[in-house]
């Protein structure tokens, strides 16, 4: 038997969280077709980009840009895909956000987009039966996002959760749905999946920009304007004013300096809904939180430990503590089975990554005890923290 300070336990445990995320670090998913790929031509004065302004690239192929899947890097055009892809409305939507918030926010996007698609290809149910009829050319991009290019974004956005917050949604798509009259519910349907999927709150901004006015798929903008009635979370933005086209023969794609200026709208419009929600988390905030967890831990007292295990049994538990007064287990999702020897009053509580603490399970507890945390929480990193007469334990947990 060892003996540990259970505050230096909760020190350890905090330590594993605190690694991520970054409150100023915000996140933004952009998903569509070709638009959302972006099709101008990458000038001069698009290759030179502030770092605050980050990507992580989630196609397969990189070769275009040096970039590697599921890596960070500066958001130098294209942002896609090496399929074609070239300048968009990301690129600007970036730069603006970098250029209209506080010095100590970083920015970082992640751009799932394939030309020609409709929504169908996002639909995380009816995806496959779609992407198994489409033409080579479409199904290359497809497979650049390892088939299932929804699954994808999810996997991405789960990746950049680590490091920072999702903030909201830029979406360009509809061109190819411009006769579906229920395009804005299916639309409501993939923004309803993302946010169950990441655990978002359902505040989320999602921004829809219109199609080219004067394009031969104009008829598009007719459903995109009914977005707004699908959710208060929903919001338009203009293409008014666009109406040079891209000199490519299929009279739907903007010109570079349209996306430039784009990029901006949508920025400007993300700027005007979130509001104070873009300013940032001051570090004293987080000094004062760091504090507060270390009186936490330096108020706990020595504990003993028989073992510890971290294999997976029967029941899907990972990370199995074993205490003299009980045992504490987490499953991969992030919830919590409490063991206890002796019946008791057991003060338990969740802490952020900053020390805060969120969550309140205290009580008299017997036997074993599943305690739920995954339909409490936000997707995240915490630490759980419980203390008795005869038992005490804190470790790390992941909610997912």
């Amino acid at each position: 038997m060892k003996k540990i300070l259970l505050g230096a336990a909760f020190a350890m445990a905090l330590s594993q969280v605190n690694a991520a995320p970054d409150p100023n670090f915000h996140i933004y998913l952009a998903f569509g077709q070709s638009n959302m790929e972006g099709q101008g031509d990458i000038g001069q004065q698009d290759k030179t980009v502030d770092e605050r302004f980050q990507v992580l690239w989630a196609a397969d192929n990189g070769s275009c840009s040096g970039k590697t899947k599921g890596k960070w890097s500066t958001a130098v055009p294209p942002l896609a895909h090496c399929q074609g892809a070239k300048l968009g409305p990301t690129d600007y939507f970036g730069r603006t956000m970098v250029e209209k918030t506080d010095s100590q926010i970083k920015v970082g996007v992640i751009v799932v987009a394939v030309a020609g698609c409709s929504i169908q290809l996002f639909d995380k149910d009816s995806y496959a039966n779609y992407a198994k009829t489409q033409q080579s050319w479409m199904t290359q991009r497809i497979n650049d996002y390892g088939g299932n290019p929804y699954g994808r974004l999810i996997e991405m956005a789960k990746k950049a959760q680590e490091e920072g917050v999702i903030k909201g949604i830029i979406f360009h798509q509809g061109e190819t749905d411009a006769g579906d009259g229920q395009w804005p519910s299916k639309v409501k349907r993939v923004y309803d999946n993302i946010i169950k999927d990441l655990g978002l709150e359902n505040d989320i901004p999602f921004l829809a920009g219109e199609v080219l006015r004067s394009g031969s798929s104009k008829g598009a903008n007719n459903n995109i304007a009914k977005l707004p009635q699908q959710s208060k979370n929903f919001y338009v933005v203009s293409s008014e004013g666009f109406n040079q086209a891209l000199g490519d023969g299929q009279n739907v794609h903007f010109t570079s300096q349209e996306y430039r200026d784009f990029g901006k709208r949508y920025a400007e419009k993300m700027i005007e809904v979130l509001g104070d929600k873009l300013k940032p988390v001051a570090e004293s905030s987080s000094s004062a939180a760091e504090s507060s967890s270390s009186e936490v831990a330096s108020s706990s007292s020595e504990t003993s430990v028989e073992g510890s295990s971290s294999s997976e049994n029967g029941m899907g538990f990972t990370q199995v503590e074993n205490f003299a007064g009980g045992s504490l287990s987490i499953t991969k999702t992030g919830d919590i089975q409490l063991s206890v020897a002796k019946a008791g009053l057991l003060t338990v509580k969740v802490y952020s990554s900053l020390g805060k603490e969120v969550l309140d399970l205290s009580g008299n507890y017997a036997g074993t005890n599943t305690l739920m945390l995954s339909d409490r929480l936000p997707a995240g990193r915490y630490v759980v923290s419980a203390q008795g007469e005869a038992f005490k334990a804190t470790k790390p947990v992941m909610v997912k």
